[in-house]
């Protein structure tokens, strides 16, 4: 029976979405714990539904493939340009990391999906300690030269 190991995979894609939607809940992100579970959900759903589908062939890559493409739609949604530049990219790049961590709890590439989910965490909450430090020299610079001229 199969059941038992959708699951397992269906409730890791639900923890693993929810742990990368908390950090962005708690940043006030506009895709959140909720959204950010239901995608990492959908596409471990979508991706075991078409290994049983495909059963021996390759059409499985099929509905893989269509999972990037939508999910991609998805993150456009989230990209918002305005007069002072163009918000929402990483939220974007997020959806869209979040449904590769679901695809590869639906494929059962369990340790593949942890440690993604580990690696991004790292990557949303050290590397904006980083980026801010950059912005900051980087506003500093702009001050000093506004100061000489």
């Amino acid at each position: 029976m199969h059941w038992t190991s959708d699951i397992s995979a269906i409730l890791l894609a639900v923890g693993c979405g929810a742990v990368i939607g908390l950090e962005r809940q708690l940043k006030h992100k506009p895709a959140g714990l909720r959204t950010n579970i239901l995608i990492c959900l959908g596409a471990a759903v979508f991706t075991i539904i078409s290994k049983r589908m495909s059963g021996d062939n390759d059409s499985v890559t099929r509905i893989a493939a269509q999972i990037v493409t939508g999910v991609g739609f998805l993150g456009a949604g989230a990209v918002i340009q305005d007069r002072g530049g163009i918000h929402g990219l990483t939220t974007a790049a997020t959806i869209w990391m979040v449904a590769s961590i679901g695809m590869a709890c639906g494929a059962k590439l369990y340790s593949l999906a942890i440690i993604t989910t580990v690696i991004a965490i790292v990557v949303l909450l050290g590397l904006a300690h980083v980026e801010k430090q950059f912005t900051n020299t980087k506003e500093q610079a702009k001050d000093e030269d506004s100061n000489r001229q």
